[in-house]
C-alpha cells in the first residue's frame, strides 16, 4: 500500500486523484474513483445553480460511502456566478475537501477552516504554492506544462517543478499534468510529492460522462496532438488540436484579439463535443498524456492498475541497484 502523508491527511487509501474538470466531474466518475480508495472530485460550476451541486453531490452519496471531494474554481467575471452560494452548499451538504484554483484562496479560507474543510488548492508555480502554503492550504496541486487547460505561462514541466515545489513546501505536493499510469505516479513520488492528479486519464473511464466518441478520440491521439491557445494573450490553455483551435492559433498569431476569437472559444461549444462526440465541435481540454492513453477502463479498475503498477516500478527500480 502506498501511504502518504496525503492519505493520512484525507484518510483515503491511495494517493490518487480526480482532476476537477468541467463537464467531467460529475457523481459518477467522483463516486467510482473514491469508491476505488482514490479521491474523487465534483465539480461544482458544471452544475447549473448550487442547488444543482446539492443535488449532485447527494447523488454521489448514494454509490460510496468513502470521502469525496469539490473542486471550486474561482475567476474574475464581470458576471460571476454566486460563489458564496456554492460555497455554502459544499458546507451545508457537509463536504469536507475542496479543491480551489484560479484566484488567491486567501478571500475563502477562514470560512473553509470554520467549517472544517481541507483545502487543496491548484498552482502552476512554485511562488504561487509557497503563497498558498501561507495562507492556510493543507496541500497543494502543482501543475506542470504537461498539463490539460491553463499550465500558467513560465512553461515549467514537471520533472523540474514537481522537485522544485517540493523543496519549499513543507504541506503535501500533488503531483499534476503528465500522469497516467503506475510508472508516473511512482515517478512522482520519487520526486518528492505525495500523490498524482489526473484528468485526462480519467476522462478516458467508463464512468466519465463524455461521448464514447470522444474518448475514443483520446485513445486514437498522440502527445503531439494538443494546441496552446490564447499565448499571444498570456493565458495559454492547452487543448486538443482540431480546426477550432487551430484556427484560432492562427487568428492571434496574425495579431487578432480575443473578441476575434470569442464565438469560437466558446464554453457553450466545448460542451456540445462532450454531448454529441464531434471532436471538432468547439475548444475542448486534454493533455499531452493522451498519447500514453490506450484502453477504456471502468475508474476502479484504472485506480487499482495504477497502485499495482507504481509498487511494480519502484520494486523493479529498487532490485536494479541492490
Amino acid at each position: 500500500m502506498l501511504k502518504t502523508s496525503f492519505t493520512d491527511l484525507l484518510g483515503i487509501e491511495h494517493p490518487i486523484v480526480q482532476g476537477g474538470m468541467q463537464w467531467v466531474g460529475r457523481a459518477e466518475l467522483a463516486a467510482a474513483v473514491s469508491d476505488a480508495g482514490g479521491l474523487g472530485m465534483i465539480t461544482a460550476l458544471t452544475q447549473p445553480t448550487p442547488a444543482d451541486l446539492y443535488r449532485e453531490i447527494e447523488r454521489a452519496r448514494t454509490l460510496t460511502d468513502k470521502p469525496f471531494g469539490v473542486n471550486l474554481t474561482i475567476l474574475p467575471s464581470i458576471t460571476p456566478p454566486p460563489y458564496d452560494e456554492y460555497r455554502r452548499v459544499i458546507f451545508d451538504a457537509g463536504i469536507t475537501v475542496v479543491e480551489t484554483a484560479g484566484s488567491n484562496p486567501e478571500p475563502h479560507m477562514e470560512e473553509f477552516k470554520s467549517n472544517g474543510v481541507k483545502v487543496i488548492h491548484k498552482c502552476t508555480s512554485v511562488r504561487h504554492a509557497v503563497k498558498a502554503e501561507k495562507v492556510g492550504v493543507d496541500a497543494v496541486s502543482i501543475d506542470g506544462f504537461e498539463c490539460a487547460g491553463h499550465p500558467g505561462e513560465d512553461d515549467i514541466p514537471g520533472l523540474v517543478l514537481i522537485p522544485a515545489a517540493t523543496r519549499k513546501l513543507t504541506i503535501p505536493v500533488i503531483a499534476s499534468g503528465g500522469f497516467a499510469n503506475g510508472q508516473g505516479l511512482a515517478a512522482a513520488l520519487v520526486l518528492g510529492a505525495d500523490g498524482i492528479n489526473m484528468g485526462t486519464r480519467f476522462m478516458c473511464t467508463v464512468e466519465s460522462p463524455i461521448h464514447p466518441k470522444i474518448k475514443e478520440n483520446i485513445v486514437a491521439a498522440g502527445e503531439r496532438d494538443t494546441e496552446l491557445i490564447f499565448r499571444p494573450l498570456r493565458n495559454t490553455a492547452r487543448v486538443a488540436k482540431n480546426t477550432v483551435s487551430t484556427k484560432v492559433v492562427e487568428i492571434l498569431d496574425n495579431g487578432g484579439e480575443f473578441p476575434d476569437v470569442r464565438d469560437l472559444v466558446a464554453g457553450a461549444r466545448g460542451r456540445t463535443v462532450y454531448e454529441l462526440g464531434d471532436p471538432d465541435a468547439g475548444i475542448w481540454t486534454v493533455g499531452m498524456v493522451q498519447g500514453l492513453i490506450d484502453d477504456i477502463p471502468t475508474a476502479g479498475d484504472l485506480v487499482t492498475r495504477i497502485v499495482r503498477e507504481a509498487e511494480d516500478s519502484l520494486r523493479a527500480a529498487s532490485a536494479r541497484f541492490a
